[in-house]
């Protein structure tokens, strides 16, 4: 298997997680560059897992990375994919990628994928557009066009196409800057019991967490 190498690639052995289909797999990296990576899915799939996701990633070839042992994680596209005894090869290119993933992760210590999407939600008994910063399968990060004095603890509803979610959250936090508000919401309910399209990521714990 040859590809076409553009930038210095190094190489290593190093591991993380792709999220495709909706779900969760483990890669194993063999070279990575500032704009892209060589991986193997890591796990040995059964033939016909491996062809099913051979064949979704030609229709959607954007997913997720984690690569906790680099410290990034973001969104790739593949770009290329080769099945090779039974093993699935992938060439990414990274789209979105963020290099300090402590930041990503906070208390519940899940990835937040980057989203800038519309949304409305219910605050003070008004309707309140909002577009998102990022999502994550606990909660949401949003931004409001004006100032809004909201207690932290309200519980509000809303809804959010992008995701095709809709039930009640609860606000975390607020920030106001430049005449905008920013919140940081957890999910109270939802009409289906997970969050599509988002993974979890959820970071390998230390003694020092």
């Amino acid at each position: 298997m040859s590809y076409e190498k553009r930038f210095y690639r190094k190489k290593l052995t190093s591991h993380g997680f792709i999220y495709l289909g909706g779900e969760e797999y483990e890669i194993t990296l063999s070279n990575i560059s500032i704009t892209g990576m060589l991986a193997e899915l890591a796990t040995k799939e059964p033939e016909n897992k491996v062809a099913e996701l051979f064949e979704m990633i030609k229709m959607k070839p954007l997913a997720d990375v984690y690569l906790h042992e680099m410290r990034l994680a973001g969104e790739v596209e593949i770009v290329r994919s080769d099945i090779i005894d039974g093993h699935l090869y992938l060439a990414m290119e990274f789209r979105t990628i963020e290099h300090d993933i402590d930041n990503l992760f906070y208390e519940r210590q899940v990835y937040r994928k980057s989203m800038s999407a519309p949304g409305l939600i219910i605050l003070n008994g008004e309707r309140c557009h909002f577009m998102t910063v990022n999502v994550s399968v606990d909660g949401l990060m949003i931004r409001l066009p004006q100032h809004i004095l909201v207690d932290e603890g309200t519980v509000a509803a809303f809804d959010f196409k992008r995701l095709d979610m809709l039930g009640e959250v609860k606000v975390v936090w607020v920030k106001h800057q430049d005449g905008e508000t920013l919140m940081g919401l957890e999910y109270i309910y939802l009409e289906k019991t997970f969050v599509k399209g988002v993974p979890r990521f959820a970071r390998p714990r230390t003694t020092n967490i």
